[in-house]
């Protein structure tokens, strides 16, 4: 694909999201109704802002969904105690309730414009930011190209690429070019990352580290921990989570395979927890006496499974449990964050589709601290030799901690690859506010 290719291409990319734009609204009304977007805030994907900017400098922080969100909270939280205002924006439901968590009134939140021209400029012509940061694998061509055009930094934080997204990138050269040379800077998770990124055309390109190991653990409610943890008693507990369509029925396969004496608990955690009806009706159809978070259910002595469908309590479940199956990765693929179950002294079982958090896999693996997978008979053979071996779990605990303290460390080596875009700003915010209090006084 030629250069000249590469801008026709785009050309017609603006041209067509232009078309579309007036008759999105009906789309947007549909997700609403499926959960996937708050109706009273559906002006925020057209652009419209919600709240006043501030005086003095902005930096717009981008994070899709609840995973790359929780990653960026430190920087954010880094970026805000220089006196910068932020506004984040996300693009699910459940990473808004997760950024209103964790970071309160400290930001304001946004959702994501649709990336559309007429979305994306006046998103851009209110908040006027001066540095965007944009996490992990977001490339979004229209919103890349405005931010350009407008001589705005732009820099990709904790970057990576997928092989397939690598892959259809690489037969597409020229298009590739065209966009990542908009990037100011691209701070990679890995040093393959990096590979990836610079043979796409992305320059400058340094090397971080995964944000999401320099993160606290997720949180938990005591009270609630106690209050569960009381109703389990001295059973065995083991959590399957961000499962996806296909392993709830793995887990109760592994489920009904335990050996009866451990008289386990399963835990439950879908991806998606609009999903937890149909998970329901296949545990109920299968005999299995089912409670559900999200009702408030209690776990008796005869509850088999509890399915946990709630936004923002990982942490809590997680705590609960003494292994953890982490999904997307037996019948999805790209895998989930295992580093979480982790910090949280849950071991980790994994299936092998885990390309997304190869890194992080590769180091827990040959420390120990986590064990692979290739289907459900031998993910129920695991579970049952860990609730039997005491040690092997606390082997394998003591080897993930390790893995966690050898991974930490990506927070600062971004916030040094920043520092030439964020200095200038601290020393704007810093003027400013000493402006306003020779006013005051």
């Amino acid at each position: 694909m030629s250069l000249l290719w590469a801008r026709v291409t785009l050309t017609a990319y603006r041209w067509l999201g232009a078309a579309i734009y007036p008759f999105l609204g009906s789309y947007l009304a549909f997700r609403a109704t499926k959960g996937k977007e708050e109706h009273a805030r559906r002006r925020e994907r057209y652009g419209f802002a919600s709240s006043e900017r501030p005086n003095g400098p902005v930096v717009w922080v981008h994070a899709a969904s609840v995973g790359e969100t929780t990653a960026v909270v430190p920087l954010i939280e880094e970026v805000r105690r220089r006196g910068i205002f932020v506004v984040l924006t996300t693009g699910t439901v459940t990473s808004a309730s997760v950024a209103g968590e964790r970071l309160g009134k400290s930001v304001v939140h946004q959702y994501v414009p649709l990336d559309l021209k007429p979305a994306i400029s006046r998103f851009l012509d209110f908040w006027k930011p001066d540095l965007a940061l944009i996490a992990e694998s977001e490339i979004w061509p229209m919103t890349i190209l405005e931010l350009g055009a407008r001589k705005m930094p732009q820099v990709l934080v904790n970057g990576r690429l997928s092989d397939r997204s690598f892959t259809n990138w690489r037969k597409r050269p020229s298009l590739a070019e065209a966009l990542f040379e908009n990037l100011s800077l691209v701070v990679a998770q890995s040093e393959e990352d990096a590979e990836r990124f610079r043979a796409l055309g992305a320059r400058p390109v340094s090397v971080s580290g995964n944000l999401k190991v320099d993160t606290a653990p997720p949180p938990y409610d005591h009270s609630e921990y106690e209050y569960l943890h009381n109703q389990i008693g001295r059973r065995a507990v083991w959590a399957a989570v961000s499962t996806h369509a296909g392993e709830e029925e793995i887990a109760a396969d592994v489920h009904q395979a335990l050996n009866p004496a451990h008289r386990a608990l399963t835990i439950l955690v879908p991806r998606h927890p609009e999903r937890a009806d149909e998970v329901e009706e296949m545990l109920a159809a299968r005999g299995l006496i089912v409670a559900r978070r999200s009702r408030g259910d209690p776990i008796t002595k005869e509850t088999e499974v509890y399915v946990a469908d709630t936004i923002g309590e990982m942490g809590l479940f997680l705590k609960l449990a003494d292994i953890c199956f982490v999904g997307r990765s037996l019948t999805a693929t790209g895998g989930q964050n295992p580093l979480e179950p982790a910090m949280l002294d849950c071991v980790i079982l994994s299936g092998r589709n885990v390309q997304n958090f190869r890194d992080s896999y590769r180091n827990l693996l040959k420390n120990g601290g986590a064990r692979l997978v290739n289907d459900g008979d031998t993910l129920a053979k695991s579970v049952e030799f860990l609730f039997s071996n005491r040690k092997a779990r606390e082997k394998m605990q003591i080897a993930a901690h390790k893995t966690v303290d050898e991974l930490s460390g990506a927070l600062p080596r971004t916030v040094r690859a920043l520092e030439p875009y964020i200095k200038p700003l601290t020393v704007k915010a810093e003027l400013q506010h000493d402006g306003r209090r020779k006013r005051r006084w």
